[in-house]
């Protein structure tokens, strides 16, 4: 909860201004990892690719609406580590999934 006498920062990734209590305890706490739409993610949960990628080293192109089950985070904010069938090692943009 904030303290009526806290100061506010402008948070850009939300587009707020929030309480710098709120946004320091969320820093100590590590970061939020959202998708394209802004849903938040966490390890384990399905995401769905919004548009074809291809796969630098693979040779390979995934396809729009292709799941990835399983999403690991990793200590960047715009990068999850997935897991495909053919692909070992996999790392995503969260701007190109989003929650499923």
């Amino acid at each position: 909860m904030s303290n009526p006498n806290d100061d506010y920062i402008y948070d850009e990734a939300t587009g707020e201004w929030r309480p710098a209590s709120e946004i320091a305890a969320q820093t100590a706490a590590g970061f939020e990892v959202r998708d394209a739409s802004g849903n938040l993610l966490a390890d384990g949960d399905s995401v769905v690719l919004i548009k074809d990628l291809k796969v630098k080293g693979a040779g390979q192109t995934l396809k729009q609406g292709t799941v990835m089950r399983s999403i690991r985070l990793t200590d960047n904010a715009e990068e999850i580590d997935c897991r495909h069938e053919s692909i070992r090692g996999l790392v995503l943009r969260t701007e190109f999934v989003r929650k499923r």
